[in-house]
């Protein structure tokens, strides 16, 4: 797989993965008591199609920033590691959501009862998204993959999803903004992620396109001599 197409490839996972969590996120908006099991699992549904797309996200930048600046290759492995452990966490934190919500007789509020995911979705979610930002930011930085604000973005990001981390010790109530499952904690920062995935995606894909043509005059040279 050429750089061309990788990078297309790694364009179109981060455009996928940003639509649909993008999609997901004012759905925890819409009710202000317990949503109705459709709604729950409809978004939980959104979410875990989100993460698959952002494992083929990481999978193909690793290969990219490898096959642009071989000595950065442990970067583009952190990314992907760190991007891993984050889709997991994730997942897990959704499958005992959707079994809280299918096991339950009457509708309930799984950010709330499903006191599990408390720090699955909030501590430890921003860890393992810092450092994946982290790793991305200095592997654009370091291959010059993409222009300097993507790179500074990611590391903008990092820190302000280091920032939520202490948000454990202050209470479990989702209305509050500084929580542990508030939602300044959780649904701003996915939202915040979603959009910077998306304009990173954007990036990547057009990226692509430009460095097409210019492989072209090289070619051309060949031929002629």
């Amino acid at each position: 797989m050429n750089e061309t197409v990788t990078r297309r490839l790694t364009g179109l996972a981060g455009i996928t993965t940003a639509a649909a969590f993008i999609v997901q996120v004012p759905l925890y908006f819409l009710y202000s008591g317990p949503p109705p099991d459709s709604n729950v699992l409809a978004r939980l549904l959104i979410g875990i199609c989100a993460l698959a797309f952002l494992i083929v996200f990481v999978t193909v930048f690793r290969e990219l920033v490898k096959r642009a600046h071989p000595a950065c290759e442990w970067v583009g492995t952190l990314a992907f590691a760190t991007g891993l452990v984050y889709a997991t966490v994730t997942l897990v934190s959704s499958g005992l959501e959707a079994g809280a919500v299918i096991a339950a007789d009457r509708p309930i509020d799984p950010t709330i009862t499903v006191s599990g995911t408390y720090i699955l979705y909030g501590t430890i979610g921003r860890v393992m998204l810092a450092l994946f930002l982290a790793a991305v930011g200095h592997g654009i930085s370091r291959t010059k993959l993409l222009p300097r604000w993507t790179g500074r973005s990611a590391f903008a990001l990092a820190g302000i999803n280091l920032a939520f981390v202490p948000s454990l010790f202050f209470g479990n109530t989702p209305a509050h903004f500084y929580a542990a499952n508030g939602w300044g904690t959780t649904a701003l920062m996915g939202a915040l992620f979603s959009y910077w995935m998306l304009a990173l995606g954007i990036s990547l894909y057009r990226s692509a396109t430009r460095r097409a043509p210019a492989a072209s005059p090289v070619l051309h040279q060949t031929a002629g001599s």
